[in-house]
């Protein structure tokens, strides 16, 4: 989760356990390396998935719509799509990233700084 990189209101110890997961990733990769063993991961911002939809739908009152109106809040107007992160973990598991290890990939956008007090992008629907 994105959220390693910048805490939320509410969630700070999601936060704290997402940002020990990085940390955690590349202490790791090290240790392993020696031994040729390559660590890394992922840190997904938000997603359009049958799970998010759930979470948005019955904990915070989304609307049917909420999916649309969230995606145009996006600097490049989506959410990230299940397929790119499946994509991603192929690549990271093939040769082609043979030198990789304690790496994390990011799909942000770019847009998890320091939290600046904005409201949550649901909450403004």
């Amino acid at each position: 989760s994105m959220s390693a990189k910048a805490g939320q209101p509410f969630i700070a110890a999601y936060c704290a356990s997402k940002g020990a997961l990085e940390t955690l990733t590349k202490n790791t990769a090290y240790a392993l390396l020696r031994n040729r063993i390559r660590v890394n991961g992922l840190n997904i911002g938000w997603m359009a998935s049958e799970g998010e939809d759930r979470i948005q739908r019955e904990y915070h009152n989304a609307p049917a719509d909420w999916l649309e109106k969230a995606a145009s809040g996006q600097p490049f107007g989506r959410l990230v799509d299940p397929h790119e992160v499946a994509r991603a973990c192929a690549y990271l598991s093939s040769s082609e990233s043979g030198l990789m290890t304690g790496s994390v990939i990011c799909f942000d956008q770019s847009i998890w700084g320091a939290y600046d007090g904005s409201p949550h992008p649901v909450a403004a629907l």
